[in-house]
């Protein structure tokens, strides 16, 4: 929290003196570290199809690698304005404004070669020249961002934006990096018919970039209408939003909605994980199919019984879907509703189900289940409507469970590579996948799916794996 002070009012005048300004202004220096990612990545660029033209031709290269660094960097800048590979949430997570910058490198190469194919240039320019200009490029303009690190954190500090809470007898709120100011303290009212208190708070947001207003239920209104004019980004807190899970807002005639659900994934990030789930499982069934094939004559040969074990589980949208797995326990004693979590010497597990067990074998035949739409390669693990912790139902727990279904079930998730696996015999088992999932749910990218897909293939094998 600041340190309090006493603000001094000129005489005659209402006027409040500059010493009730809280911050310094960042714009400035967020504009420079902005003009410096442009430049680093101008050099990356140039210097990438450069070093590639140089390495496959010699000197003759360098003029190549000259000519394609002038034709793609005019589309990547443009696109990089606006996808906002240049932007304050670029500054402020470095992968972030990578990511977009490959994106915009790799949209610039596709335009550039429809370019070269509509106008048919009669000297063609070396292909291999600039593919590998273009993958360097996108390592380069990597590389350059993170070096460039030490420069925003010189200029801006840990802290992109200004933010700033104002304490006016709401409940307390904690936001890391914000400025906390007593709204008693320093005399702030939003007193709408007095100009004097409107310019003592507006002397008080100068240079902030966005404020939170903390007070209670009575004064929400003022507050909201005295923002409105104070050209900032302002907020005023509100725990029903919290309590109902609210993810905006919207004003449908004279009444206020808010919008308490809606879709995890829009129509491009559900194509992009479908693709990648249909070409991964159907890769993966090609390759292992003798592995499926020798699992299934052994899961036969221990006991005649049927092959695959098939169970409902609850998938998105809270509906049900079967599931299929290689059958891991004898057939008299299969716990169709998962009213029992498998337990180590559990006397139900065969010779050769406690071996596809403790190698997670017996899941192979879920990418069937994906290849149908039921699951999907990476998110929250389907469970039983059988399924206790400690002596309770899951949803039992904690109502938020419903929420995991959202998206389709997984082979893996967030909670699996974090070690959350196995039985459930405690409440906080449950409560600890319950977060991973949410988790999840909350930040989808294709590149953490990948990365939980790396992640699994090193925890195949676990000790809670029984």
């Amino acid at each position: 929290m600041n340190a309090p002070f006493e603000p001094r009012v000129l005489a005659n005048s209402g006027v409040i003196a500059d010493d009730l300004i809280v911050a310094p202004s960042r714009q400035r220096r967020r504009l420079q570290c902005y003009a410096t990612l442009v430049a680093g990545d101008i050099v990356a660029i140039f210097a990438a199809f450069l070093a590639v033209g140089y390495l496959l031709t010699g000197l003759p290269g360098l003029r190549e690698g000259a000519i394609h660094g002038q034709l793609i960097l005019p589309i990547y800048l443009a696109l990089a304005l606006y996808n906002g590979a240049y932007s304050a949430a670029a500054l402020q997570e470095p992968w972030k404004g990578i990511w977009r910058a490959f994106v915009a490198i790799m949209i610039g190469v596709v335009a550039l070669v429809f370019i070269q194919f509509l106008i048919r240039p009669q000297t063609d320019l070396s292909r291999s020249a600039f593919n590998g200009g273009a993958i360097a490029a996108m390592v380069f303009t990597a590389s350059m961002r993170l070096q460039l690190r030490a420069f925003i954190r010189w200029r801006c500090g840990m802290s992109i934006l200004n933010e700033l809470i104002i304490d006016d007898g709401g409940p307390q709120v904690h936001i890391r990096g914000a400025i906390r100011i007593s709204a008693a303290a320093m005399g702030l009212r939003p007193n709408l018919n007095d100009p004097h208190a409107l310019d003592r708070i507006g002397l008080v947001l100068r240079n902030i970039d966005r404020v939170i207003v903390s007070c209670p239920v009575g004064r929400r209104v003022e507050w909201a209408r005295m923002l409105k004019g104070a050209n900032i980004d302002g907020e005023v807190l509100d725990n029903e939003v919290a309590r109902l899970g609210a993810q905006g807002a919207r004003v449908v005639g004279k009444h206020g909605l808010l919008m308490v659900s809606a879709g995890p994934l829009g129509l491009r990030d559900r194509a992009i994980k479908r693709l990648f789930d249909v070409a991964f499982a159907g890769t993966a069934i090609l390759i292992l199919s003798p592995l499926l094939f020798v699992v299934s004559m052994a899961v036969k040969l221990q006991d005649g019984g049927p092959v695959f074990f098939r169970q409902r589980r609850m998938g998105r949208g809270n509906r049900f879907f079967t599931m299929y797995k290689f059958r891991s326990m004898t057939t008299g004693l299969c716990d169709l509703n998962g009213n029992v979590s498998a337990s180590r010497d559990d006397r139900r597990v065969t010779r050769v189900g406690g071996f596809i067990r403790r190698t997670s074998i017996d899941e192979l035949p879920q990418l069937f289940n994906v290849l149908l739409g039921d699951m999907s390669l990476v998110g929250p693990r389907p469970h039983a409507t059988g399924s206790l912790a400690g002596d309770k139902l899951f949803w039992e727990v904690d109502l938020r469970y419903w929420q995991r279904h959202g998206l389709k079930p997984g082979l893996s998730g967030l909670a699996q590579v974090r070690g959350f696996r196995g039985a459930t015999d405690h409440e906080e088992d449950l409560v600890n996948r319950l977060q991973a999932d949410l988790e999840y749910l909350e930040g989808w990218t294709i590149m953490r799916d990948l990365q939980i897909v790396f992640l699994t293939l090193r925890v195949l094998v676990h000790d809670k794996a029984f």
